[in-house]
């Protein structure tokens, strides 16, 4: 399964150049990550609640084509690795009137207890969540393959 996140660059995420600022790009990956979660039946928040959280652990970027001020973006997202304890993410960044990709992206995420930052198993905690999860896992981004 892959999602679709709408991104708008706004003035305060540019530099004196009118460029998107590199560290944005992982605040832009969060943001597609929780709307991707929500396409679940969950909510980030929800998961919480329920005692399971996703520290990353690993955040890689790919930069093509600088995103500058206005532009309209999308964020594809997918799950390309789910283990009961761990997920990779991939991301690819696009502007609505190119095909071609700004940017890629990687986040991996540990699944830990809420309370004690221990790892959890999410396919025994959750095992609804991790059937949809898993369900919906997608071949990795060539450009991310190593």
């Amino acid at each position: 399964m892959i999602t679709e996140t709408k991104i708008v660059v706004r003035y305060a995420e540019t530099d004196q150049m009118g460029i998107a600022h590199h560290a944005n790009y992982a605040v832009w990956f969060e943001q597609a990550r929780t709307e991707f979660i929500k396409s679940f039946g969950i909510s980030y928040s929800e998961m919480e609640k329920r005692g399971v959280m996703m520290p990353l652990t690993k955040l890689e970027t790919i930069y093509k084509i600088p995103a500058h001020y206005e532009d309209e973006l999308t964020v594809y997202t997918r799950t390309v690795r789910l283990s009961p304890v761990r997920i990779r993410l991939e991301y690819e960044l696009r502007r609505a009137d190119t095909e071609r990709p700004l940017s890629f992206g990687s986040t991996e995420h540990a699944f830990v207890d809420s309370q004690t930052f221990l790892p959890v198993n999410v396919k025994r905690r959750m095992p609804e969540l991790y059937a949809k999860m898993e369900a919906g896992v997608e071949e990795p981004l060539r450009a991310l393959s190593k």
